[in-house]
Protein backbone atom coordinates (compact mmCIF):
# COMPACT_ATOMS: atom_id res chain seq x y z
CA UNK A 1 0.00 0.00 0.00
CA UNK A 2 2.69 2.39 0.38
CA UNK A 3 4.18 2.43 -3.29
CA UNK A 4 3.46 4.66 -5.05
CA UNK A 5 2.30 4.87 -8.95
CA UNK A 6 5.47 4.40 -10.77
CA UNK A 7 6.48 1.67 -8.48
CA UNK A 8 3.13 -0.12 -8.62
CA UNK A 9 3.00 0.22 -12.39
CA UNK A 10 6.52 -1.23 -12.73
CA UNK A 11 5.84 -4.00 -10.42
CA UNK A 12 2.96 -4.92 -13.16
CA UNK A 13 5.29 -4.61 -15.97
CA UNK A 14 7.80 -6.46 -14.44
CA UNK A 15 5.39 -9.60 -14.53
CA UNK A 16 4.30 -9.53 -17.59
CA UNK A 17 6.38 -11.86 -19.90
CA UNK A 18 8.98 -10.34 -22.58
CA UNK A 19 7.60 -10.71 -25.58
CA UNK A 20 4.21 -9.10 -24.00
CA UNK A 21 6.74 -6.06 -23.11
CA UNK A 22 7.51 -6.43 -26.51
CA UNK A 23 4.17 -5.70 -27.77
CA UNK A 24 3.63 -3.06 -25.23
CA UNK A 25 6.18 -1.16 -26.62
CA UNK A 26 5.77 -1.26 -30.24
CA UNK A 27 1.66 -0.49 -29.32
CA UNK A 28 2.70 2.66 -27.55
CA UNK A 29 5.26 3.93 -29.83
CA UNK A 30 2.80 3.75 -32.87
CA UNK A 31 0.43 5.40 -30.48
CA UNK A 32 2.64 8.28 -29.94
CA UNK A 33 3.06 8.41 -33.36
CA UNK A 34 -0.28 8.44 -33.89
CA UNK A 35 -0.41 11.77 -31.20
CA UNK A 36 -2.79 9.65 -28.67
CA UNK A 37 -1.94 9.69 -24.79
CA UNK A 38 1.71 11.08 -25.55
CA UNK A 39 2.16 11.63 -21.83
CA UNK A 40 0.66 8.12 -20.79
CA UNK A 41 2.35 5.92 -23.77
CA UNK A 42 5.99 8.31 -22.84
CA UNK A 43 5.74 7.08 -19.06
CA UNK A 44 4.86 3.43 -19.85
CA UNK A 45 7.45 3.63 -22.52
CA UNK A 46 9.96 4.63 -20.07
CA UNK A 47 9.65 1.99 -17.60
CA UNK A 48 9.52 -0.44 -20.52
CA UNK A 49 12.64 0.48 -21.35
CA UNK A 50 14.94 -0.08 -18.53
CA UNK A 51 13.04 -3.34 -17.71
CA UNK A 52 14.03 -4.84 -21.47
CA UNK A 53 17.04 -2.55 -21.67
CA UNK A 54 18.55 -2.23 -18.40
CA UNK A 55 19.28 1.51 -16.89
CA UNK A 56 22.59 1.24 -17.80
CA UNK A 57 22.32 0.79 -21.83
CA UNK A 58 21.45 4.39 -22.88
CA UNK A 59 21.61 3.24 -26.60
CA UNK A 60 18.73 5.53 -28.51
CA UNK A 61 15.86 3.66 -29.60
CA UNK A 62 15.69 3.27 -33.12
CA UNK A 63 11.88 4.28 -33.03
CA UNK A 64 13.08 7.95 -31.35
CA UNK A 65 16.15 8.18 -33.83
CA UNK A 66 13.89 8.05 -36.94
CA UNK A 67 10.40 9.84 -35.16
CA UNK A 68 13.19 12.91 -34.58
CA UNK A 69 14.73 12.51 -37.97
CA UNK A 70 11.00 12.65 -39.71
CA UNK A 71 9.27 15.23 -37.39
CA UNK A 72 9.28 18.07 -40.32
CA UNK A 73 6.75 15.38 -42.18
CA UNK A 74 4.31 15.42 -39.26
CA UNK A 75 1.87 17.95 -40.73
CA UNK A 76 1.61 15.77 -43.74
CA UNK A 77 1.27 12.36 -42.50
CA UNK A 78 -1.45 10.59 -42.80
CA UNK A 79 -2.73 6.35 -41.93
CA UNK A 80 -4.26 4.09 -44.65
CA UNK A 81 -2.85 3.66 -48.33
CA UNK A 82 -5.26 6.79 -49.92
CA UNK A 83 -3.47 10.11 -50.46
CA UNK A 84 -3.74 13.30 -52.61
CA UNK A 85 -0.99 16.02 -53.24
CA UNK A 86 0.57 17.33 -49.82
CA UNK A 87 0.09 13.62 -48.31
CA UNK A 88 2.72 10.57 -47.33
CA UNK A 89 2.12 7.35 -45.98
CA UNK A 90 2.84 7.12 -42.51
CA UNK A 91 3.28 3.29 -43.47
CA UNK A 92 6.11 4.37 -45.80
CA UNK A 93 8.49 6.10 -43.10
CA UNK A 94 9.85 2.73 -41.35
CA UNK A 95 10.96 1.34 -44.90
CA UNK A 96 12.48 4.65 -45.83
CA UNK A 97 14.19 4.92 -42.31
CA UNK A 98 15.98 1.47 -42.36
CA UNK A 99 16.86 1.92 -46.39
CA UNK A 100 18.39 5.56 -45.75
CA UNK A 101 20.45 3.70 -42.66
CA UNK A 102 21.65 0.43 -44.93
CA UNK A 103 22.73 2.45 -47.67
CA UNK A 104 21.14 5.83 -48.30
CA UNK A 105 23.00 8.17 -45.92
CA UNK A 106 24.57 5.31 -43.49
CA UNK A 107 27.69 7.77 -42.78
CA UNK A 108 25.63 10.49 -41.93
CA UNK A 109 23.04 8.28 -40.38
CA UNK A 110 25.95 6.23 -38.02
CA UNK A 111 26.68 10.23 -36.96
CA UNK A 112 23.17 10.55 -35.23
CA UNK A 113 23.01 7.68 -33.73
CA UNK A 114 26.36 8.12 -32.28
CA UNK A 115 25.12 11.84 -31.11
CA UNK A 116 22.01 11.01 -29.82
CA UNK A 117 23.34 8.09 -27.65
CA UNK A 118 26.05 10.59 -25.79
CA UNK A 119 23.52 13.32 -25.11
CA UNK A 120 20.90 13.03 -21.90
CA UNK A 121 17.91 15.44 -24.16
CA UNK A 122 18.04 14.90 -28.00
CA UNK A 123 15.08 16.71 -27.99
CA UNK A 124 16.97 20.22 -26.96
CA UNK A 125 20.45 19.92 -27.90
CA UNK A 126 22.17 22.01 -30.14
CA UNK A 127 24.70 18.72 -31.52
CA UNK A 128 21.52 16.29 -32.19
CA UNK A 129 19.68 19.28 -33.91
CA UNK A 130 22.90 19.19 -36.38
CA UNK A 131 23.35 15.63 -36.85
CA UNK A 132 19.54 15.59 -37.56
CA UNK A 133 19.65 18.43 -40.14
CA UNK A 134 22.95 17.27 -41.93
CA UNK A 135 21.23 13.56 -42.30
CA UNK A 136 18.60 14.95 -43.67
CA UNK A 137 20.50 16.94 -45.90
CA UNK A 138 22.39 13.69 -46.86
CA UNK A 139 18.72 12.16 -47.54
CA UNK A 140 17.31 14.19 -49.72
CA UNK A 141 20.14 13.86 -51.91
CA UNK A 142 20.13 10.61 -52.05
CA UNK A 143 16.50 10.53 -52.25
CA UNK A 144 16.74 12.88 -54.88
CA UNK A 145 19.71 11.23 -56.77
CA UNK A 146 17.83 7.80 -57.26
CA UNK A 147 13.63 9.36 -57.06
CA UNK A 148 14.12 12.97 -58.91
CA UNK A 149 13.60 14.11 -62.06
CA UNK A 150 15.08 12.40 -65.02
CA UNK A 151 16.23 9.06 -63.36
CA UNK A 152 13.33 7.07 -64.44
CA UNK A 153 16.27 4.07 -64.98
CA UNK A 154 17.00 3.42 -61.11
CA UNK A 155 14.09 0.73 -60.91
CA UNK A 156 16.59 -1.40 -59.49
CA UNK A 157 17.76 1.33 -57.06
CA UNK A 158 14.04 2.16 -55.86
CA UNK A 159 13.06 -1.35 -55.48
CA UNK A 160 15.60 -1.89 -53.00
CA UNK A 161 13.81 0.60 -50.95
CA UNK A 162 10.35 -1.13 -50.36
CA UNK A 163 6.92 -1.26 -51.90
CA UNK A 164 5.25 0.52 -54.71
CA UNK A 165 3.52 3.17 -52.31
CA UNK A 166 6.86 3.51 -50.82
CA UNK A 167 8.88 4.30 -53.35
CA UNK A 168 5.60 6.68 -54.55
CA UNK A 169 6.19 8.63 -51.02
CA UNK A 170 9.94 8.56 -51.93
CA UNK A 171 9.98 11.82 -53.71
CA UNK A 172 8.15 13.95 -51.65
CA UNK A 173 9.88 12.89 -48.50
CA UNK A 174 12.94 13.61 -49.78
CA UNK A 175 11.56 17.41 -51.17
CA UNK A 176 10.05 18.17 -47.67
CA UNK A 177 13.47 17.18 -46.23
CA UNK A 178 15.21 19.40 -48.42
CA UNK A 179 13.02 22.40 -47.93
CA UNK A 180 12.47 22.28 -44.42
CA UNK A 181 13.48 25.88 -43.99
CA UNK A 182 11.42 27.12 -46.69
CA UNK A 183 8.43 24.93 -44.91
CA UNK A 184 8.93 26.38 -41.52
CA UNK A 185 9.71 29.71 -42.82
CA UNK A 186 5.82 29.61 -44.43
CA UNK A 187 4.74 27.82 -41.02
CA UNK A 188 6.04 31.40 -39.25
CA UNK A 189 4.49 34.10 -41.55
CA UNK A 190 1.08 32.11 -41.46
CA UNK A 191 -1.91 33.38 -38.58
CA UNK A 192 -2.86 31.07 -36.57
CA UNK A 193 -6.31 30.43 -37.61
CA UNK A 194 -8.21 32.30 -40.78
CA UNK A 195 -11.80 32.26 -40.15
CA UNK A 196 -12.48 33.92 -43.59
CA UNK A 197 -10.05 33.54 -46.48
CA UNK A 198 -11.45 37.29 -47.93
CA UNK A 199 -8.95 39.23 -50.12
CA UNK A 200 -6.94 40.59 -47.07
CA UNK A 201 -6.09 36.76 -45.87
CA UNK A 202 -5.47 35.46 -49.30
CA UNK A 203 -2.81 38.68 -50.28
CA UNK A 204 -1.13 37.76 -47.10
CA UNK A 205 -0.60 33.67 -47.49
CA UNK A 206 -0.01 34.45 -51.43
CA UNK A 207 3.45 36.53 -49.93
CA UNK A 208 4.16 34.15 -47.74
CA UNK A 209 4.11 31.47 -50.32
CA UNK A 210 6.08 33.85 -53.06
CA UNK A 211 9.20 31.58 -51.93
CA UNK A 212 11.32 30.51 -55.54
CA UNK A 213 11.84 26.78 -53.56
CA UNK A 214 7.87 26.26 -52.63
CA UNK A 215 6.67 26.99 -55.93
CA UNK A 216 7.72 23.83 -57.51
CA UNK A 217 5.23 21.27 -58.58
CA UNK A 218 6.69 19.20 -55.38
CA UNK A 219 6.53 21.28 -52.68
CA UNK A 220 3.49 23.69 -53.49
CA UNK A 221 0.87 20.90 -52.89
CA UNK A 222 2.28 20.67 -49.18
CA UNK A 223 2.67 24.21 -48.93
CA UNK A 224 -0.72 24.48 -49.80
CA UNK A 225 -1.91 21.66 -47.39
CA UNK A 226 0.04 23.71 -44.63
CA UNK A 227 -2.10 26.78 -45.46
CA UNK A 228 -5.30 24.99 -44.90
CA UNK A 229 -4.66 23.41 -41.62
CA UNK A 230 -4.74 26.77 -40.94
CA UNK A 231 -8.53 27.49 -42.37
CA UNK A 232 -11.84 27.18 -40.27
CA UNK A 233 -13.27 26.32 -43.92
CA UNK A 234 -10.19 24.05 -45.41
CA UNK A 235 -12.48 23.80 -49.05
CA UNK A 236 -11.77 28.13 -49.09
CA UNK A 237 -8.28 27.19 -50.58
CA UNK A 238 -9.60 27.11 -54.08
CA UNK A 239 -10.03 30.76 -53.33
CA UNK A 240 -5.58 31.06 -54.32
CA UNK A 241 -5.90 29.24 -57.01
CA UNK A 242 -9.12 31.96 -58.43
CA UNK A 243 -7.00 34.22 -57.55
CA UNK A 244 -4.10 33.14 -59.03
CA UNK A 245 -6.11 32.73 -62.27
CA UNK A 246 -8.10 35.76 -61.99
CA UNK A 247 -11.15 33.67 -63.00
CA UNK A 248 -13.50 31.39 -61.89
CA UNK A 249 -13.38 29.04 -64.70
CA UNK A 250 -12.16 25.91 -64.11
CA UNK A 251 -9.93 25.36 -67.17
CA UNK A 252 -8.16 28.77 -66.28
CA UNK A 253 -7.71 27.65 -62.85
CA UNK A 254 -6.44 24.39 -63.61
CA UNK A 255 -3.86 25.85 -66.30
CA UNK A 256 -2.31 27.74 -62.93
CA UNK A 257 0.10 25.68 -60.57
CA UNK A 258 -2.44 26.56 -57.81
CA UNK A 259 -5.07 24.16 -59.55
CA UNK A 260 -3.43 21.39 -57.42
CA UNK A 261 -5.67 23.24 -54.36
CA UNK A 262 -9.09 22.57 -56.35
CA UNK A 263 -7.54 18.60 -56.66
CA UNK A 264 -6.75 18.53 -52.79
CA UNK A 265 -10.22 20.36 -51.85
CA UNK A 266 -12.34 17.23 -53.75
CA UNK A 267 -9.98 14.97 -52.27
CA UNK A 268 -10.10 16.18 -49.00
CA UNK A 269 -14.57 16.11 -49.23
CA UNK A 270 -14.64 12.78 -50.48
CA UNK A 271 -12.66 11.48 -47.82
CA UNK A 272 -15.28 13.04 -45.46
CA UNK A 273 -17.41 12.02 -47.57
CA UNK A 274 -16.78 8.16 -46.83
CA UNK A 275 -16.07 8.85 -43.04
CA UNK A 276 -19.78 9.93 -42.75
CA UNK A 277 -21.01 7.31 -44.36
CA UNK A 278 -19.18 4.35 -41.94
CA UNK A 279 -19.93 6.65 -38.60
CA UNK A 280 -23.52 6.51 -40.09
CA UNK A 281 -23.04 2.61 -40.55
CA UNK A 282 -21.54 1.99 -37.35
CA UNK A 283 -24.16 4.06 -35.93
CA UNK A 284 -22.06 6.75 -34.80
CA UNK A 285 -24.05 10.14 -34.85
CA UNK A 286 -21.51 12.29 -32.50
CA UNK A 287 -20.03 13.95 -35.28
CA UNK A 288 -21.97 13.11 -38.15
CA UNK A 289 -23.94 17.17 -37.70
CA UNK A 290 -20.47 18.79 -37.98
CA UNK A 291 -19.16 16.63 -41.09
CA UNK A 292 -22.78 17.30 -42.79
CA UNK A 293 -21.92 21.19 -42.37
CA UNK A 294 -18.41 20.76 -43.36
CA UNK A 295 -19.65 18.86 -46.74
CA UNK A 296 -22.47 21.24 -47.23
CA UNK A 297 -20.63 23.57 -47.32
CA UNK A 298 -17.47 22.71 -48.96
CA UNK A 299 -20.18 21.50 -52.33
CA UNK A 300 -22.12 24.53 -52.06
CA UNK A 301 -18.65 26.76 -52.25
CA UNK A 302 -17.13 24.19 -55.27
CA UNK A 303 -20.29 24.90 -57.26
CA UNK A 304 -20.70 28.82 -56.44
CA UNK A 305 -17.48 29.94 -56.56
CA UNK A 306 -16.09 28.02 -59.37
CA UNK A 307 -17.43 27.47 -62.92
CA UNK A 308 -17.44 23.66 -63.23
CA UNK A 309 -18.51 21.73 -66.40
CA UNK A 310 -20.51 18.57 -65.51
CA UNK A 311 -18.43 16.61 -67.71
CA UNK A 312 -14.74 17.83 -66.66
CA UNK A 313 -12.75 15.71 -64.26
CA UNK A 314 -13.58 18.39 -61.99
CA UNK A 315 -17.07 18.27 -62.50
CA UNK A 316 -17.79 14.55 -62.07
CA UNK A 317 -16.09 14.19 -58.92
CA UNK A 318 -18.13 16.78 -57.05
CA UNK A 319 -21.20 14.86 -58.97
CA UNK A 320 -19.82 11.56 -57.55
CA UNK A 321 -19.18 13.07 -54.13
CA UNK A 322 -22.87 14.65 -53.80
CA UNK A 323 -24.43 10.97 -55.29
CA UNK A 324 -22.18 8.91 -52.29
CA UNK A 325 -23.51 11.05 -49.81
CA UNK A 326 -26.84 11.28 -51.10
CA UNK A 327 -27.44 7.84 -51.29
CA UNK A 328 -26.19 7.15 -47.68
CA UNK A 329 -28.15 9.65 -46.04
CA UNK A 330 -31.29 8.36 -47.76
CA UNK A 331 -30.68 5.09 -47.28
CA UNK A 332 -30.82 5.49 -43.46
CA UNK A 333 -33.25 8.33 -43.55
CA UNK A 334 -35.88 5.55 -45.07
CA UNK A 335 -34.77 3.34 -42.56
CA UNK A 336 -36.08 5.23 -39.23
CA UNK A 337 -39.49 5.50 -39.33
CA UNK A 338 -39.78 1.76 -39.49
CA UNK A 339 -37.16 1.98 -36.40
CA UNK A 340 -39.51 4.27 -34.58
CA UNK A 341 -42.68 1.99 -35.42
CA UNK A 342 -40.92 -0.87 -33.71
CA UNK A 343 -41.03 0.61 -30.71
CA UNK A 344 -44.14 2.43 -30.10
CA UNK A 345 -46.48 -0.05 -32.21
CA UNK A 346 -49.82 -0.59 -30.49
CA UNK A 347 -50.09 -4.37 -29.39
CA UNK A 348 -53.50 -5.91 -27.91
CA UNK A 349 -53.51 -6.63 -24.18
CA UNK A 350 -53.22 -10.67 -25.37
CA UNK A 351 -50.22 -9.64 -26.96
CA UNK A 352 -47.89 -8.22 -23.94
CA UNK A 353 -46.09 -10.86 -21.99
CA UNK A 354 -45.51 -10.16 -18.18
CA UNK A 355 -41.61 -9.94 -18.57
CA UNK A 356 -41.82 -7.71 -22.13
CA UNK A 357 -39.18 -4.85 -21.99
CA UNK A 358 -38.28 -1.80 -24.51
CA UNK A 359 -33.69 -1.68 -24.87
CA UNK A 360 -33.35 1.64 -23.54
CA UNK A 361 -30.25 1.15 -26.06
CA UNK A 362 -32.59 1.11 -28.69
CA UNK A 363 -34.59 3.96 -27.80
CA UNK A 364 -31.24 5.86 -27.46
CA UNK A 365 -30.20 4.91 -30.79
CA UNK A 366 -33.67 5.63 -32.14
CA UNK A 367 -33.39 9.48 -30.38
CA UNK A 368 -30.08 9.80 -32.16
CA UNK A 369 -31.70 8.72 -35.58
CA UNK A 370 -34.36 11.29 -35.12
CA UNK A 371 -31.77 14.14 -34.77
CA UNK A 372 -30.12 12.97 -37.58
CA UNK A 373 -32.76 13.82 -39.91
CA UNK A 374 -33.65 16.74 -38.17
CA UNK A 375 -29.78 17.93 -38.97
CA UNK A 376 -30.11 16.80 -42.64
CA UNK A 377 -33.07 18.97 -42.89
CA UNK A 378 -30.62 21.43 -42.24
CA UNK A 379 -28.15 20.66 -45.20
CA UNK A 380 -30.97 18.88 -47.60
CA UNK A 381 -31.27 21.00 -50.72
CA UNK A 382 -27.41 21.09 -51.49
CA UNK A 383 -27.53 17.38 -50.49
CA UNK A 384 -29.71 16.29 -52.76
CA UNK A 385 -31.90 14.92 -50.27
CA UNK A 386 -34.53 17.36 -49.65
CA UNK A 387 -37.59 15.53 -50.83
CA UNK A 388 -36.73 12.12 -48.69
CA UNK A 389 -35.70 14.41 -45.24
CA UNK A 390 -39.08 16.47 -45.52
CA UNK A 391 -40.97 13.56 -46.31
CA UNK A 392 -39.58 11.43 -43.09
CA UNK A 393 -39.65 14.14 -40.45
CA UNK A 394 -43.40 14.84 -41.59
CA UNK A 395 -44.05 11.66 -41.05
CA UNK A 396 -42.02 11.32 -37.84
CA UNK A 397 -43.85 13.87 -36.26
CA UNK A 398 -47.39 12.84 -37.06
CA UNK A 399 -46.27 9.37 -36.22
CA UNK A 400 -44.86 10.34 -33.05
CA UNK A 401 -47.62 12.50 -31.97
CA UNK A 402 -50.04 10.24 -32.25
CA UNK A 403 -49.05 7.82 -31.03
CA UNK A 404 -47.74 9.55 -28.18
CA UNK A 405 -51.28 10.47 -27.32
CA UNK A 406 -52.56 6.80 -27.79
CA UNK A 407 -50.24 5.56 -25.46
CA UNK A 408 -50.77 7.85 -22.42
CA UNK A 409 -54.99 7.01 -22.91
CA UNK A 410 -54.04 3.86 -22.87
CA UNK A 411 -52.04 4.05 -19.72
CA UNK A 412 -55.63 5.05 -17.67
CA UNK A 413 -57.59 1.20 -18.17
CA UNK A 414 -56.03 -1.92 -19.75
CA UNK A 415 -54.90 -5.16 -18.41
CA UNK A 416 -52.39 -4.28 -15.49
CA UNK A 417 -49.78 -7.07 -16.72
CA UNK A 418 -49.06 -4.99 -20.21
CA UNK A 419 -49.49 -1.62 -18.20
CA UNK A 420 -45.82 -1.69 -17.29
CA UNK A 421 -44.93 -2.06 -21.09
CA UNK A 422 -46.87 0.69 -22.15
CA UNK A 423 -45.50 3.11 -19.38
CA UNK A 424 -42.33 2.33 -21.54
CA UNK A 425 -43.46 2.47 -25.17
CA UNK A 426 -44.95 5.83 -23.21
CA UNK A 427 -41.61 7.66 -21.58
CA UNK A 428 -39.48 5.99 -25.45
CA UNK A 429 -42.37 8.31 -27.16
CA UNK A 430 -41.56 11.35 -24.66
CA UNK A 431 -38.37 11.17 -25.23
CA UNK A 432 -39.18 11.23 -29.18
CA UNK A 433 -41.32 14.42 -28.76
CA UNK A 434 -38.48 16.63 -26.85
CA UNK A 435 -36.45 16.20 -30.23
CA UNK A 436 -39.04 16.70 -32.54
CA UNK A 437 -41.22 18.74 -30.58
CA UNK A 438 -39.10 20.63 -28.03
CA UNK A 439 -38.59 19.82 -24.35
CA UNK A 440 -42.05 22.20 -23.49
CA UNK A 441 -44.58 19.44 -25.42
CA UNK A 442 -42.45 16.96 -23.92
CA UNK A 443 -43.06 18.07 -20.56
CA UNK A 444 -46.76 17.97 -21.21
CA UNK A 445 -47.66 14.56 -22.54
CA UNK A 446 -45.10 14.15 -19.35
CA UNK A 447 -47.20 15.28 -17.01
CA UNK A 448 -50.60 13.89 -18.77
CA UNK A 449 -48.52 10.24 -18.60
CA UNK A 450 -48.04 11.14 -14.82
CA UNK A 451 -51.72 11.81 -14.52
CA UNK A 452 -53.08 9.23 -16.32
CA UNK A 453 -51.08 6.29 -14.25
CA UNK A 454 -52.44 8.28 -10.90
CA UNK A 455 -55.85 8.51 -12.02
CA UNK A 456 -55.56 4.06 -12.83
CA UNK A 457 -53.68 3.19 -9.16
CA UNK A 458 -56.52 5.48 -7.19
CA UNK A 459 -59.48 3.64 -9.17
CA UNK A 460 -57.93 0.10 -7.97
CA UNK A 461 -59.16 -0.15 -4.13
CA UNK A 462 -62.65 1.40 -5.15
CA UNK A 463 -63.28 -1.40 -8.12
CA UNK A 464 -61.71 -4.07 -5.15
CA UNK A 465 -64.06 -2.75 -2.56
Amino acid sequence: MSQTPIERLRSYLGQLPPQSQAMLMREFERAIERGEDVAVATLVLDQLRIMVRGSEDNRPRTGDMARLFFQPLDPFLVDGSATRPGQIRRASLSPIWLWLVREGAPEAAHDYETMMATTHDPGASREVDKAVRKLQRAAAESILKIAGPGHDDNQRALARVGAPDVIEDLLPVGSVLKAREALDGLVGRLPRYVQVFGDAQISAVNEALNVPSLQTPQLLPFALSLVMQRLTAPWQIIRLAIKMAASDDEVRVAATPYGTAVTIALHDLAHLAAALRMDIRRGHFTNVAENLKSLHDGIRGLRTELDLRNESNWGKQLTAIRADISNTLQSEIDSVPGRIRRILRQRADKDISAGLRIDSIEVDEAAALIEFVAVCRNFASELAINEVTLRTYSDLQHYVERSTEALVQSLRGGDAKARAYRQMQAQAAIRFCEVLFGRDYAALMSRAAENATTVTVERKPSRAS
